[in-house]
C-alpha cells in the first residue's frame, strides 16, 4: 500500500471511529477471521437463499457467474421480496422497472440492462448482453425488445401487494393533489404528524447483491433491483452501473452495493473497494474506507441530518481473491449473508459508520 493511499484511509478510519465504529484492533481482527477455504459467497440481506444455491453451483464445478445468478434468480421471481424483480415497487407511475449488471472474472466481460419492464429476471438478460452483443448496456424499450428476441416471457411485475403499497403512498404523500385518503383518515394533513403516519409506507431503495469466489479464485458477481420505489420514471441507480454497484477484478477481488444508489454512483463505490483492496486493504477495510468517501462527498443539505450524518444508508459487501470476505454499512442495523467453511448464514453487519439510536 503506497504510502498516500495508508493515510488516506488512516484519515477516513480515524474519522469513522469517532462516529462510534469498531476500533482499529477489533477492525483487524474481524478482518482477519473473515477469510475461507473453497467457495465463499457473499450477498445483501435478503439473498441467503441466494449465496445456498450459489454455493450449490459452485460446489458441483460450475462457473461462478452461472452460480450468482442462479442465485439472484431465486429473489428476482419471489413476489415477496419487494426490491427486486416480480413483486417490486413500481416507479410513481405505477410501473415497474428493473436494473442489473453482470461481471465475470475470468474474461473480464459485463452485461447490463437499465430500466427494463416485463422481464421478471433482468440479470438474466444482462449475461445475454455481454454474451450476446459487443455492448455492455441496454435500456428502456431497447432492452425488452432484446429479451423478447431472446424468448424471455413478458409478465406484468405490479403484483397486487406492491400496487396497494404503491396506491397508500400516492394517497398519503401529499395534501395537494387529487388522491383522496383512505376511509377513516382525516382529510386535513399535519405534515409533522404525517411523516409518522407514513412511517409504514415499505419505500425502499433495497436490491440484492451477490459475488463470489470458487475454490480456483476466479469470481464473478451480480447486482439486480426494482431501484428506488415511486421514482421518477426512467430513473437508473447504481445496480446496473460497472464500477459503481457492481466490480470484479479476478485478480483482486469482487464487490457490490445496495442503498442509496446516487450516492454509490458519485463515488464509483464497487470501483473504489475493488482497487482499495489491491492496494492491500482487507475486504473489510475497503468496504469502510469507500463508505467514508461518500460521506466526504455528501454535501447537498436536503441529504443530512443536523449532526452531518447522511439521511441513508448505503451498504458494501466485498469477497477477496483469496477467500477473505466483508461488509460494511453506513448505519447499524444492517445484515448480509454469506457462504463460508461450508456453512450458510446471515450475518449482522459489525462495522458501520454510524449507530441507529433506535438500535442497541
Amino acid at each position: 500500500m503506497s504510502d498516500l493511499t495508508r493515510r488516506n484511509f488512516l484519515q477516513a478510519a480515524t474519522a469513522a471511529a469517532g462516529a462510534g465504529l469498531l476500533p482499529a484492533s477489533a477492525l483487524g481482527a474481524q478482518a482477519a477471521a473473515n477469510k475461507a477455504n473453497g467457495p465463499v459467497v457473499i450477498a445483501s440481506g435478503n439473498g441467503k437463499r441466494a449465496t445456498a444455491k450459489a454455493a450449490e453451483i459452485l460446489r458441483q464445478g460450475g462457473d461462478t457467474l452461472d452460480a450468482v445468478i442462479a442465485g439472484v434468480n431465486i429473489v428476482e421471481e419471489d413476489p415477496a421480496d419487494h426490491t427486486v424483480g416480480h413483486g417490486g415497487l413500481p416507479n410513481e407511475d405505477g410501473v415497474v422497472e428493473l436494473d442489473s449488471s453482470v461481471m465475470h472474472g475470468p474474461t473480464c466481460r459485463a452485461g447490463a440492462v437499465a430500466a427494463l419492464r416485463n422481464i421478471k429476471t433482468p440479470s438474466r438478460v444482462a449475461k445475454l448482453v455481454m454474451e450476446r452483443t459487443d455492448h455492455v448496456m441496454l435500456v428502456g424499450e431497447g432492452a425488452l425488445r432484446f429479451a423478447r428476441a431472446h424468448g424471455f416471457e413478458e409478465v406484468n411485475l405490479l403484483t397486487d401487494d406492491a400496487r396497494k403499497i404503491w396506491l397508500h403512498w400516492k394517497e398519503r404523500h401529499s395534501d395537494v393533489d387529487d388522491w383522496l385518503k383512505p376511509p377513516g383518515e382525516p382529510d386535513e394533513i399535519d405534515l409533522e404528524s404525517n411523516a409518522q403516519s407514513m412511517a409504514d409506507i415499505p419505500f425502499s431503495y433495497g436490491t440484492i447483491n451477490c459475488c463470489a469466489v470458487d475454490a480456483s479464485g476466479n469470481l464473478s458477481g451480480v447486482t439486480t433491483t426494482s431501484g428506488l420505489s415511486f421514482k421518477i420514471p426512467g430513473r437508473v441507480g447504481d445496480s446496473p452501473i460497472i464500477g459503481a454497484g457492481l466490480y470484479v477484478d479476478n485478480q483482486v477481488g469482487a464487490a457490490g452495493a445496495t442503498g442509496r444508489g446516487e450516492a454509490v454512483i458519485k463515488t464509483c463505490g464497487a470501483h473504489t473497494i475493488v482497487e482499495a483492496m489491491r492496494t492491500g486493504m482487507s475486504p473489510l477495510e475497503a468496504c469502510r474506507y469507500a463508505l467514508q468517501r461518500i460521506i466526504d462527498t455528501t454535501t447537498e443539505p436536503h441529504l443530512l441530518r443536523e449532526d452531518g450524518s447522511p439521511k441513508f444508508n448505503v451498504v458494501f459487501y466485498a469477497v477477496a481473491k483469496d477467500g477473505r470476505y466483508g461488509s460494511a454499512s453506513m448505519w447499524s442495523g444492517a445484515e448480509f449473508a454469506v457462504y463460508a467453511n461450508g456453512k450458510n448464514r446471515v450475518e449482522s453487519i459489525r462495522s458501520f459508520m454510524f449507530k441507529r439510536e433506535d438500535i442497541e
